[in-house]
């Protein structure tokens, strides 16, 4: 079982400011974690919703190395270090609800820290995974490229020994903390014949010679994202993450760990939406009456509490099963992703239909929110890859059963192995889902 947070930090706060509503979800959480969520939003009231919002992709990379630091001051990458995964998910529901942009930091190191803590050797896990916990290094995901997104097989960035170093040759792209991280987590093809089964993981610290930032890549919500180029990049074989060719258990390990916070930071980022939509239908008045006496926005504000209520059921759903051992949540985080992030897509929509001009107004944080929550619904495998995962895990689920009772539906022996050989396929969608960015 995952170890529990009552503080941050050491220091225990209330819990002032809006945040997790930890009652909603108390059966799978834990002594210690409803304490966590009121800490985090309390950090996240005081440090976070007054700074000014960055307006343009250069300001997003200095406020993201600044969040870096007050985020790593305050203790909150804690539950990264000890895997628990509730503790992740409350923690990204607050700092997304507050700030779209310090959950994006929270979770790039989650994606940089956590490889090292389920794979590398003990000398990579202290040089970079406890100082990035500590907020003093920055970590980055490098597995896109221009022509290999969801069909990560399809990766050609290289990777060959050479003595006692690892040459990687590629490029990556839609890569984010590009250009502001200390380090990444690069993944190669050490074996091409061997196609997914052949790519490895290796740690690339950001000053190694032949690794060069290429040119940022600017989204419509400012967020540090960009292109790396790897020009003969040497790093050293202590540097390999995990084992030789074992590139997408690394992925697959991490992905499967984090997948279920993506969920998480759409419920606060639908939190927050409602937030604001309730405030402005209770305080705005029309006809000589708030809005909320209207019964077309009773009806918006209902629907959007009932999909924001079930998001967070299954996020943490997926979460407490991790925690209290799975050794694998695929087809539970990919539900657990792909409706939250769809429902908060709604919520944040319906939104800004409730606020009307206002929430089309680029200083208004239900528009932040609009531009924000669109990514989410892509990277860490788009929601149609996540039904895929899930259907292929009730296909394979009914054709096991089929040939377990020998009914006269088992099929053929024939049809059985084409079964079998459509989950492995099914696997292997789930693999190439583990991009950051699609």
């Amino acid at each position: 079982m995952a170890r529990q947070h009552p503080t941050i930090g050491g220091r225990q706060r209330s819990g002032a400011g809006s945040g997790p509503d930890a009652h909603a979800v108390r059966a799978f959480l834990a002594p210690g974690h409803a304490e966590l969520a009121a800490a985090v939003a309390d950090f996240a009231s005081r440090s976070l919703r007054g700074r000014l919002p960055a307006d343009d992709d250069a300001t997003a990379r200095r406020e993201a190395r600044e969040l870096l630091g007050l985020m790593g001051d305050a203790g909150l990458f804690e539950p990264i270090g000890s895997l628990d995964l509730r503790a992740c998910c409350l923690t990204r529901e607050a700092l997304a609800a507050a700030s779209p942009l310090a959950d994006a930091v929270f979770a790039l190191q989650g994606l940089g820290i956590t490889p090292l803590l389920l794979m590398a050797a003990d000398e990579l896990r202290e040089r970079w995974a406890v100082p990035a916990l500590k907020g003093e290094l920055m970590s980055a995901f490098a597995m896109t490229e221009p022509g290999a997104g969801t069909d990560v097989a399809s990766m050609t960035t290289r990777a060959v020994r050479d003595g006692d170093d690892w040459v990687l040759t590629g490029t990556k792209h839609l890569i984010s903390n590009a250009g502001i991280a200390d380090y990444y987590i690069v993944f190669a093809s050490t074996d091409p014949e061997a196609g997914s089964r052949g790519i490895s993981a290796f740690l690339v610290p950001a000053d190694a010679p032949g690794l060069r930032f290429g040119e940022a890549q600017v989204m419509s919500a400012p967020h540090p994202l960009g292109e790396i180029l790897l020009e003969e990049c040497r790093v050293p074989a202590s540097h390999l993450v995990g084992e030789e060719g074992h590139g997408f258990k690394v992925g697959m390990a991490t992905l499967d760990q984090l997948r279920p916070t993506v969920g998480a930071a759409a419920c606060g980022m639908a939190s927050r939406a409602l937030e604001e939509a309730l405030d402005h239908a209770t305080t705005r008045r029309q006809f000589g009456q708030p809005l909320s006496s209207f019964q077309l926005i009773q009806e918006k504000l209902g629907r959007m509490a009932i999909d924001l209520t079930a998001a967070r059921l299954l996020v943490y759903r997926a979460a407490y099963d991790k925690d209290m051992g799975a050794e694998r949540i695929t087809t539970e985080a990919a539900m657990a992703k792909a409706f939250a992030t769809e429902a908060a897509q709604r919520i944040v929509d319906d939104a800004v239909q409730i606020l009307g001009g206002r929430g089309v107004l680029a200083s208004h944080p239900v528009d932040r929110l609009y531009r924000s929550v669109r990514a989410l619904r892509i990277y860490e495998g788009t929601t149609e890859i996540q039904h895929l995962i899930i259907a292929g895990a009730l296909i394979a689920d009914a054709e096991e059963r089929r040939a377990a009772t020998g009914g006269e539906d088992g099929g053929t022996e024939e049809e059985q192995g084409g079964a079998e050989a459509e989950a492995e396929a099914g696997a292997e969608v789930e693999d190439g889902a583990v991009e950051e960015r699609s």
